[in-house]
């Protein structure tokens, strides 16, 4: 009787183990997460994928420019309605962490796509500055400033 009784114990003994040990493994590294972000949307955007790219984007976006989320996602849709074949590469400059909650990061991206346009090519690299939250499962993008390179920020 007592073996069936630990026969009848054991996977819940094991359950409750596996529980706490994963309650205690430490949270992923809030930079390799932001890292981890930017290349989610990096990935997203080569496909030309609006709807993961405004997923990033926090419902209570704001900018200087005064554009909000569902601006954002106007701008991100007639850019690849205009472009084909869309190259998205960034570099992360500096990310700083704040409290595991908040962070702020500089990136550099370079992008090209064709078009009907003279050249049949355009292309740019653009200075961003985002700021983020964690919305306590994932980085949202909160805000942003961006530039072409050599300018000021916006």
């Amino acid at each position: 009787m007592a073996g069936t009784r630990l026969t009848l114990l054991l996977p819940g003994a094991i359950l409750m183990l596996a529980v706490v040990v994963a309650g205690c493994a430490p949270e992923p590294d809030a930079e390799q997460a932001l890292r981890e972000w930017v290349d989610r949307g990096e990935a997203a955007a080569n496909r030309e994928d609006r709807r993961e790219l405004v997923s990033m984007i926090s419902p209570a976006y704001a900018d200087a420019r005064g554009n909000d989320r569902e601006e954002i996602d106007r701008v991100l849709r007639l850019m690849f309605l205009q472009q084909e074949d869309v190259t998205v590469v960034a570099h992360i400059e500096e990310i700083n962490v704040y409290g595991d909650t908040a962070a702020d990061m500089m990136l550099t991206t370079a992008m090209a796509g064709f078009n009907d346009s003279r050249f049949g090519f355009s292309a740019d690299a653009i200075r961003f500055q985002f700021e983020l939250e964690h919305d306590g499962s994932d980085w949202q993008l909160t805000s942003a400033r961006w530039g072409e390179l050599g300018e000021d920020l916006d």
